[in-house]
């Protein structure tokens, strides 16, 4: 896009844009100055025709009133005017016939009027009782035809304004692009080397400046070009007696980093298999507890499918059934209450309603599976993890789902949830480590018990806190809990890695776990990850964890 048409259209914009709200400012000034001096004009010709009718009416004098109507209509903005009683009889009207067949019905807002007759009515009234009332109709068509010329006029001269900004914004970008031609001409002769250029410099406007500016900066590069030159000319010099030199030199720290290339290469083969055989070392000592940490998704998973199979059967038997019945009856109504007694036999809408979730949860077990895998493939090789935003407030719901089968029998979930931003991390990771969280809190509750679950936002932290009324820990057991196979279950019943694994996702994220426990009441797992890593955050007391994250129980 040209400048001159930049010009132009950016003038036209901006001279448009204010024109329209001067425009529409003064047009809406106007008509509501218009409209409100039309409803005061309307009401006090309402009162003054009440005024000059009230003795009438007191008197009953029928003829004065029809007097006092017809004078009324002399006012050519009036269509009717009407007197009527207290009981609703007329006792004088005058006017357009048509207006006065319809039923009256007062206006309050002359914008909203549809038949361009503004109706008024005023009390007749003395000693505070009311004897009748009027009814006048003011013609407002005149209001808004001399507020549409106005409007009409307002655009044509709008548009006569922006014609004239257009036509000097032309001849303004002409005059500019016409300059910046000559510039950009020359400028490209001095692209191709040649520096003894001038452009003719006309007037004492900005332009001009800018063309003096050039042809002084044409002259400083001819010097320099000059300048240049003769250095090359010394380098070339210069450098034929330094070839030999940077040869010999070349030569010997080629031969030289040949022998580090080597040498190096010999240490990184070194580096890795010791790596990897570290990594192969622990990774047979934690072989042993794999068995536990997958156990859990296959047991639901195993369980899960034994439903489906019910269901499977129940659906199966049900459409034999249906057959049978389409088969045996002829009455489509006895057919249908057949068919639904084989439904509630086969208790089909639960059927339905469950299988999804069934499906859903299996799904959520073998991706639980997949993720310990994933977890000991990461162990012996590094791989890339890829982090987007996050709900956590979702994955917290998400993965009490998955745990709803181990927790529901013998725990009562209380969810407390506050608005959280989106964080980045691998959700994988964190609905692995809630998971441990909260199978940790159901295990460590034998009959029936509570868990709690808030999440809140404080200081820039998502802070996540899972809190239940199990058996507790002791301080010294607190000490070790993160340390790997350290566990407190029988023999064969856990392998200690789920919360060592939980704290080292939670520290990868830049993120810190906390435990607060006392024997025979409970214990409180308290996760805290910052939203974006800034300086290191001081450290926080367990009872000031307490204090910020009360609202979570």
């Amino acid at each position: 896009m040209s400048i001159r048409l930049k010009t132009i259209l950016g003038v036209a914009l901006i001279e448009g844009s204010l024109l329209i709200v001067l425009l529409v400012t003064m047009m809406n000034f106007m008509r509501d100055s218009s409209y409100e001096a039309l409803v005061k004009r309307a009401q006090t010709t309402a009162t003054l025709f009440a005024t000059t009718t009230k003795d009438a009416v007191l008197s009953y004098d029928l003829a004065s009133l029809e007097t006092f109507a017809d004078e009324m209509l002399k006012n050519p903005d009036l269509v009717y005017a009407r007197v009527i009683s207290a009981e609703g009889d007329v006792f004088a009207e005058s006017g357009d016939i048509s207006h006065l067949k319809e039923p009256f019905v007062p206006d309050t807002d002359v914008g909203l009027v549809d038949d361009d007759v503004f109706d008024v009515i005023v009390d007749i009234e003395e000693g505070g009782e009311v004897y009748g009332r009027v009814e006048i109709g003011i013609h407002i068509a005149s209001i808004n035809q001399a507020i549409n010329q106005v409007y009409t006029w307002g655009m044509t001269l709008a548009s006569v304004e922006m014609l004239l900004v257009a036509l000097f914004s032309f001849l303004l970008g002409g005059y500019l692009t016409g300059q910046l031609k000559v510039l950009q001409r020359a400028a490209k002769v001095i692209g191709n080397g040649k520096f003894n250029i001038s452009i003719p410099v006309k007037g004492k406007d900005e332009i001009a400046v800018v063309g003096e500016a050039f042809n002084t900066m044409a002259k400083n590069l001819t010097k320099t070009s000059q300048q240049r030159d003769s250095f090359e000319a010394e380098i070339l010099e210069l450098n034929r007696s330094l070839e030999a030199r940077v040869q010999q030199r070349t030569e010997e720290l080629q031969k030289k980093h040949a022998l580090l290339v080597k040498a190096f290469k010999s240490v990184k083969e070194t580096q890795a298999k010791l790596v990897q055989s570290e990594k192969m070392a622990g990774l047979g000592t934690m072989a042993a507890g794999v068995a536990h940490e997958i156990n859990n998704p296959v047991g639901f998973v195993k369980s899960n499918l034994g439903s489906l199979q019910a269901y499977s059967k129940n659906l199966t038997d049900y459409i034999k059934r249906q057959d049978e019945l389409l088969a045996e009856h002829d009455d489509m109504q006895a057919y249908r209450k057949s068919l639904q007694a084989a439904r509630d036999d086969f208790d089909i809408e639960y059927t339905a309603e469950d299988l999804e979730p069934l499906i859903v949860e299996s799904m959520d077990g073998v991706n639980r599976v997949e993720t310990i895998v994933s977890g000991l493939r990461s162990f012996a090789r590094e791989d890339d993890e890829q982090q987007a935003p996050a709900d956590i407030n979702q994955a917290l719901q998400s993965t009490l789902k998955v745990a709803a089968n181990q927790l529901k029998y013998k725990c009562t979930v209380h969810e407390d949830y506050a608005e959280l931003p989106k964080l980045v991390c691998n959700i994988g990771r964190l609905n692995q480590v809630f998971m441990n969280l909260l199978v940790n809190a159901g295990q460590a509750i034998e009959e029936n018990g509570e868990i709690f679950i808030g999440t809140r936002f404080i200081n820039n932290e998502v802070i996540v806190s899972i809190r239940d009324t199990g058996s507790g820990m002791t301080p010294e057991v607190q000490k070790q809990l993160f340390n790997p196979f350290f566990t407190t279950k029988d023999v064969g019943s856990g392998t200690g890695l789920g919360l060592s694994i939980s704290h080292g996702i939670i520290e990868e994220h830049g993120g810190r776990i906390q435990v607060q426990s006392v024997v025979g009441k409970g214990s409180r797992f308290i996760i805290r990850l910052p939203i974006a890593l800034q300086e290191e955050a001081p450290a926080v007391s367990p009872d000031e964890a307490i204090e910020e994250n009360a609202g979570a129980d």
